[in-house]
């Protein structure tokens, strides 16, 4: 009789426990129903975003990690640098509310005033004078007047002729081979001193622009023994015609980057030449008494190679500031929702983006640069290369 009695207990327990589980599973798959709705039904700006999330990631350091392992077990601890202190609970509370970060004063005011992300950038290497209000600005006029016809300064289109005659005497070298690609995805970026024009909008031509600029880094690359293979095609003509917006100019030079990359597996380093529109004095500098167009690096995060590519930029700066003391502002490092973020870097790990003075810069003071640039640039190649031959 007791034998009975226990089973019939037992079956009551399990039957109970049954309705419990089902009851549980449908409460918690509606609740998710109801999160879902509630984030889906913010207006634009208040939702829950991917890059937000991207955000809050960043903040945690992998000693946070560490730390929360050695919370189990010490021994974990013993890893960390006597320096390092235990995660801020608080801070990191504090942003995910909040979205500020207390160490970077742009988190308050970058959705508060209108354009403020345009200086949303991370600077990797400061070079004298660089913060993050000299930061470089990427320009987006309308396109009718990029691609308006404009007139060039008579002294402009004499050195055009002069630079053409020099690129008809360059060979290529490097064994024969182009290991340097070198492409312009705002190709009518231009110069105000060599326009009949002061209007700064209105630095754009179709003839003397940053591709000249290009041209001459080419020539004086191939004249310390490296080759090169420039980009021809109109990226901004290539636009118009398939009627992309401004901004998908690196989605327009990113086709013509992949074709060059199956057309020669030699390609080793890819330069995109941009030109800043800041004031002069930021991206004007004098060493020994010549005037030349600061030059800055940009990196693009939102891919997986950026560290490399990070490291290139470094080391190319330190040879122009060991060499051309102040010319290099720096390496500043973009990503997020609010930038390209990639470049066209992700193609590579030897791609980087060079801004070349500004528009208040001449030719001829770009130009000077580009011949620093190919000078140090060949230092390290030539370094880089003895060493993996040995």
């Amino acid at each position: 009789m007791k034998r009975n009695q226990f089973r019939s207990f037992s079956v009551s327990i399990n039957r109970t426990s049954l309705k419990r589980l089902v009851a549980t599973t449908i409460i918690s798959i509606m609740a998710l129903f109801v999160f879902t709705g509630m984030l889906t039904s913010f207006e634009p700006g208040y939702g829950l975003a991917s890059n937000q999330v991207h955000e809050w990631a960043n903040n945690i350091k992998g000693e946070d990690f560490v730390y929360v392992l050695g919370m189990e077990n010490n021994y974990f601890k013993s890893a960390l640098p006597d320096d390092s202190d235990p995660p801020s609970l608080s801070n990191l509370a504090f942003q995910v509310a909040t979205s500020i970060n207390p160490e970077d004063p742009r988190s308050l005011l970058g959705r508060e005033l209108p354009g403020f992300a345009l200086f949303d950038g991370q600077i990797i290497v400061a070079g004298e004078g660089m913060d993050y209000t000299t930061l470089p600005v990427e320009s987006a006029p309308p396109m009718d007047v990029i691609m308006a016809e404009r007139e060039a300064t008579q002294e402009s289109l004499a050195q055009l002729e002069e630079m053409e005659k020099e690129a008809e005497q360059s060979q290529s070298t490097t064994n024969g081979e182009k290991v340097v690609h070198i492409i312009h995805s705002h190709n009518t970026e231009s110069f105000l001193p060599e326009l009949e024009t002061n209007v700064p909008n209105e630095a754009f031509h179709r003839q003397i622009n940053i591709t000249l600029v290009g041209d001459k880094l080419a020539q004086e690359l191939e004249k310390r023994g490296i080759g090169v293979e420039i980009e021809e095609r109109d990226v901004q003509e290539n636009l118009i015609n398939r009627g992309w917006q401004y901004a998908q100019s690196y989605d327009a030079s990113r086709e013509f980057v992949k074709e060059a990359m199956a057309a020669n597996e030699n390609l080793k380093f890819f330069f995109d030449l941009h030109r800043d529109t800041i004031p002069r004095d930021m991206t004007t500098v004098t060493i020994n008494g010549v005037e030349y167009a600061r030059t800055v690096f940009v990196i693009g995060g939102n891919h997986n190679n950026y560290e490399q590519n990070m490291q290139l930029a470094k080391e190319l700066h330190d040879l122009l500031e060991e060499n051309y003391p102040g010319l290099s502002r720096g390496v500043i490092f973009k990503e997020g929702a609010g930038t390209n973020g990639r470049f066209n870097q992700d193609l590579s790990t030897n791609s980087i983006l060079i801004e070349m003075g500004g528009i208040y810069n001449s030719l001829t003071e770009a130009n000077r640069t580009a011949e620093a640039v190919a000078e140090v640039f060949a230092e390290y190649y030539f370094e880089n290369e003895a060493a993996s031959q040995q």
